[in-house]
């Protein structure tokens, strides 16, 4: 089920209008009603905002929208599970980790993490997924990726301009998680947060792999 109309099931059942639920956020009526009505897309940690706002917890967001959640978790919506037809299951590895990936696949993939989780997302056999740190990729408006929120690293999709990617730069010992942006053949990495800078690749600075899935924890 996509998160709109959960939402739109809960506030329905708790007798709960769309103003009170964009008062309760800070935003505007009509903002909430471009969000509810997927004419505008709000940024995970809005949407987290939300479902907390309508007392929907433990629920697990995925970066298609949808959601997985108990099948009590709401009365006047029926649940009807489907099998996957592709799923896979990777390990959560460290900053550190990713930036050696190449030497740490061997250790990574084995039982080295207690923390797996899974993707129905179609990837290669060499992914890991990276727990996002510190603000650098939030942004106030459209796709961002809060503290905490997991990200999936596809190291055998190829890049191009727009993706997100982490990157091991050669003068650090850790990877860093960023949007790459192309300009006129020259490649930087951005942050979504415009309080940070934007850096320029210049020969030092390898791409480990692109980021194509996301989780984020609603508690």
């Amino acid at each position: 089920m996509n998160w709109t109309d959960l939402v739109k099931a809960r506030i329905k059942e708790i007798g709960m209008t769309q103003e009170k639920l964009a008062e309760l956020i800070e935003v505007t009526p009509g903002g909430m009603g471009h969000w509810l009505n997927k004419r505008r897309e709000p940024s995970l940690s809005q949407i987290a905002k939300i479902l907390k706002a309508v007392s929907l917890d433990s629920l697990l967001l995925h970066s298609d929208g949808t959601l997985e959640y108990p099948d009590e978790a709401i009365s006047n919506v029926v649940h009807t599970k489907s099998p996957v037809a592709y799923q896979k299951k990777f390990p959560v590895i460290s900053y550190v980790q990713a930036g050696v990936w190449t030497e740490a696949l061997e250790l990574c993939m084995s039982s080295s993490t207690d923390e797996w989780y899974e993707t129905t997302e179609r990837t290669s056999d060499r992914c890991f997924w990276l727990r996002v740190q510190g603000d650098s990729m939030t942004s106030p408006a459209g796709t961002s990726f809060p503290e905490g929120t997991l990200v999936l690293v596809d190291t055998e999709k190829d890049f191009q301009n727009g993706s997100f990617v982490v990157a091991k730069l050669t003068d650090v010992n850790e990877a860093t998680f960023k949007k790459l942006v192309i300009d006129a053949g020259q490649k930087f990495l951005r942050p979504l947060n415009s309080a940070y800078p934007t850096m320029p690749i210049n020969g030092d600075c390898r791409i480990i792999g692109v980021v194509v899935d996301a989780k984020i924890k609603i508690t």
